[in-house]
């Protein structure tokens, strides 16, 4: 690996080649040059007459390069050399008062977030890393790719998988060999990792989603079912995924929720009061809801009621106009 150090002042010019021989001792396999103005004749460094020109030149023949300057001069410096993630070499920033590194860019594919830590154990200074899937502990698709040494197929799908991962939502990594999800929910989405150029696949839909719902007398179905797609889109989920309606007992004869069962193919559950009673403490009751019927809630007991009860709750409580849903995730089977 390649490593530049880059000076404006004579100071720098001595911490760069102070730190060159330092990292020497520990990185045996990187070569490393030092460039400083000849105007400050710091021995045993590349002397070059002007900094712009010498950066314009060789910025893509170094796989890092490391400023020991302010972050403005850089960054004015080196804007118009910027290519794309996937090649841009690493740049660092050190502060002169040996204090700060800092990943300006290229932080996963350029290997500047792993550069950074380097050298901040070896030189003793603080490690200064932004990116997000770093500071969250989690990691990147294309910081996957770098370490099994390998190539993304495009940067916009990494980004979009790398976000699923930083939002915290579920993403499965399947392996050439033996896929196996140990996970028994669905994922928000998915890293194949193969040297196959075509790849079969299909999709399956597992049917393990609840919809509890309650609705005011006389709602109509279209606007029940405007209801249900609007909560669905909201949370990324698809009908196809749902398993059935289910509503509490006084709603059995209620017109537009069986016509709204009926369009979409689903049964419609029916889950009795006395049942509600008995798990209704854990979910948020309404003082007029059981003034009405009796019950203190009607979505959220409903779905758990007619689910396995083995899975956890997407959406807790919906309103739309006098109408509420709940999903209830149930957990998938995983057969082995």
């Amino acid at each position: 690996m390649k490593l530049a150090f880059w000076t404006v002042t004579k100071g720098a010019g001595n911490i760069a080649r102070e730190y060159k021989e330092k990292l020497k001792e520990h990185l045996k396999d990187y070569e490393i040059d030092v460039f400083t103005l000849k105007k400050y004749d710091v021995e045993n460094t590349i002397q070059i007459e002007d900094f712009t020109s010498n950066i314009n030149e060789k910025f893509s023949q170094y796989d890092g390069h490391i400023f020991i300057m302010a972050s403005g001069i850089v960054i004015r410096k080196i804007a118009n050399l910027i290519g794309t993630k996937d090649k841009d070499p690493a740049v660092l920033l050190i502060d002169e008062g040996k204090h700060f590194v800092i990943s300006l860019l290229s932080g996963h594919l350029g290997g500047a977030n792993e550069l950074t830590y380097s050298l901040a154990n070896i030189l003793k200074l603080v490690p200064v890393v932004t990116t997000s899937s770093d500071v969250t502990g989690k990691i990147a698709v294309d910081t996957i790719s770098q370490k099994i040494n390998a190539e993304l197929e495009d940067l916009k799908s990494a980004k979009d998988v790398t976000s699923l991962i930083v939002n915290g939502q579920k993403v499965n990594i399947l392996l050439p060999k033996n896929v196996k999800v140990s996970d028994k929910n669905s994922a928000d989405g998915f890293i194949l990792v193969s040297n196959k150029k075509n790849i079969e696949y299909t999709r399956i839909y597992p049917k393990n989603l609840i919809l509890g719902i309650g609705c005011k007398k006389d709602t109509k179905a279209e606007d029940i079912l405007s209801a249900i797609e609007d909560c669905l889109d909201k949370n990324n989920l698809d009908i196809k995924s749902v398993k059935k309606i289910a509503t509490v007992d006084v709603k059995e004869n209620e017109q537009g929720l069986i016509n709204a069962a009926k369009f979409l193919n689903l049964d419609l559950e029916i889950i009795s009061r006395d049942e509600i009673k008995k798990v209704q403490n854990q979910f948020e009751g309404s003082d007029f809801v059981e003034k009405n019927i009796g019950v203190r809630a009607v979505s959220e007991p409903v779905a758990f009621l007619s689910s396995t009860g083995n899975g956890k709750f997407l959406v807790m409580k919906a309103k739309y106009n006098g109408i509420t849903i709940s999903i209830y995730e149930e957990e998938m089977k995983i057969y082995e």
